[in-house]
């Protein structure tokens, strides 16, 4: 149990610098200084102020100084990294497995957000992200993708073949991603699938690996056109113009598939 609760805790502690870099990232600002300030008034940011969640409750919610509204992201943001780390902890312990994928969780959270705000993937988290998978990789076998990895691997040592199987994970599904971007591009003549969206699949693909990165895929795909047809129409707006955050349901659909893979591990 004191496990699960210092895994939490740590994800709070994380999560709050997670909305530093959701905040300043989008805008090209430094994630290290100045120490945090609100937005509206640009005043810094008291350390007591700046408690992970507690800190936005004593609050309620609105800055000190000016009291405009704290964006509900902040909370959100930190409370859903605390509990992608809590279940980390429960699912795979004190391993570099759980490491794996806590940091995973974070780097998902992070593309969500800032989808949903910004409509940005940041490379940061995008391009950096698929090198640390194929890193990751090296210690922690990633899922097989049989028969085809068997015939096109089957001479390779076990830890450079699970490389290996990241690096097609990272390189199959974006080439699929990109060809559909390029195609509806020419049909269409407007951008389908932006170029974040490509890295983002790349670096899924890097972490999970070539067969759940292409279940990601689909998945996501799916759910945005669900749940993203299903706003468009209750928020009354234009289906023809209106840009769908797709990073952020291709980011949830990994965060559950990262955890299926994780429990069966």
């Amino acid at each position: 149990m004191i496990e699960i609760a210092i895994a939490a805790l740590a994800g709070l502690l994380i999560g709050s610098f997670l909305n530093v870099c959701i905040f300043r990232l989008p805008r090209d600002l430094s994630v290290v200084r100045p120490r945090s300030f609100c937005p509206h008034c640009e005043k810094m940011i008291a350390w007591y102020d700046n408690v992970p969640v507690v800190s936005y409750v004593v609050l309620r919610g609105r800055c000190r100084h000016c009291r405009q509204p704290i964006s509900w992201h902040y909370p959100a943001v930190e409370l859903a990294t605390a509990a992608a780390f809590a279940a980390c902890m429960v699912v795979g312990g004190w391993s570099l497995v759980a490491l794996k994928f806590c940091i995973f969780s974070a780097i998902l959270i992070v593309l969500i957000t800032t989808d949903i705000e910004e409509r940005i993937l940041p490379d940061e988290f995008t391009l950096g992200g698929t090198v640390i998978g194929l890193v990751f990789a090296v210690f922690v076998p990633v899922d097989r993708f049989e028969p085809l990895t068997a015939v096109l691997l089957h001479d390779i040592a076990p830890r450079w073949r699970s490389v290996s199987e990241a690096a097609l994970g990272a390189f199959v599904p974006t080439a699929i991603f990109w060809f559909f971007g390029w195609a509806f591009e020419k049909i269409r003549h407007k951008e389908g699938l932006g170029l974040g969206d490509v890295k983002m699949i790349a670096m899924i693909g890097a972490f999970l690996g070539l067969r759940l990165s292409l279940f990601t895929m689909f998945a996501g795909a799916l759910l945005g056109s669900i749940a993203g047809l299903i706003y468009i129409f209750a928020a009354r707006k234009d289906a023809s113009s209106y840009p769908l955050p797709f990073g952020s349901f291709l980011g949830l659909a990994a965060l559950g598939v990262g955890f299926l893979a994780l429990a069966g591990k």
